[in-house]
């Protein structure tokens, strides 16, 4: 049986890192719609990868659960990519959480639980995260180790703590480098790693809906005030995701990952603080 890769998510960043660490390896990819899913899989068919698929809710444990019996019933699960999620215009407060913060923590828990010796892991969270101020030491480990079950009983997650669903996405992606952190503890006992990356505006169909929406004036000015001056693409993320994954990435793990052409940084001390 050949080594597995797991890629949960079938957008193009989903489909980037896929390209370059599946060769070899059989690929599962997984999603929650069929059509993308469908189009994908021809698509990795046609270029000669060993590729199936499933469909997968990962507002789910159980869908989850469902999707790691078919992954290990392929072979050994040497990488797990979760590259889903919903972004602020998309979804309301409650499916945020649950998506993006609570799907997070159990594809953690229920593949940190099967991953091989020498896997590896990556979750794709969010430049978001890094603009949230500072929480507590208290509020940190709450996101970091409460158990998945638990986690959107938190005070802290409760509507009326929460200003929009911008503000639960920004706590959502925090909440996923931090539970990386967690993870990567238990994850090492298995001999395998576990890292976030955290992009910036990355030019995808869902990006072009943004950049053509409602918040679409907000994401020029990100990318006209950042440092590089442009967006970045599903492929730059797909040659971090291939470093942390692969064998010089070896001494990298629990880390977080902000490749957002310094949209961060212009955000803080830049052109883009003095238009927040």
């Amino acid at each position: 049986m050949k080594d597995v890769i797991v890629i949960i998510g079938a957008g193009m960043i989903g489909q980037a890192i896929a390209r370059r660490v599946g060769s070899g390896k059989h690929v599962l990819l997984a999603n929650l719609h069929e059509e993308p899913l469908s189009v994908a899989v021809t698509t990795f068919k046609n270029a000669g990868f060993d590729i199936s698929s499933t469909l997968v809710d990962i507002s789910s444990r159980e869908s989850i659960k469902t999707l790691v019996e078919t992954a290990t019933s392929k072979g050994r699960i040497t990488g797990v990519i979760n590259a889903a999620g919903v972004s602020p215009s998309q979804a309301p407060i409650e499916a945020i959480l649950k998506v993006d913060l609570y799907g997070t923590a159990v594809i953690l828990e229920e593949f940190g639980n099967v991953i091989a010796e020498g896997g590896s892991g990556i979750v794709i969270s969010s430049q978001s995260g890094h603009r949230l101020p500072a929480l507590t030491l208290e509020e940190d480990k709450l996101l970091a180790m409460t158990p998945a079950e638990e986690l959107l009983s938190l005070p802290m997650l409760q509507p009326e703590n929460i200003k929009d669903t911008l503000h639960a996405y920004q706590l959502s992606k925090r909440g996923n480098s931090l539970r990386v952190m967690a993870e990567a503890v238990r994850w090492g006992k298995r001999g395998a790693r576990v890292n976030t990356i955290s992009p910036g505006i990355i030019i995808t169909p869902l990006a072009n809906d943004e950049l053509n929406g409602p918040r679409g004036e907000g994401y020029r000015r990100m990318i006209e005030g950042c440092p590089v001056r442009r967006a970045g693409t599903p492929d730059e993320v797909g040659q971090v995701a291939a470093l942390l994954m692969g064998p010089d990435g070896g001494f990298i793990t629990g880390s977080d990952f902000l490749m957002d052409g310094g949209v961060t940084s212009s955000y803080f001390f830049g052109e883009l603080a003095q238009k927040k």
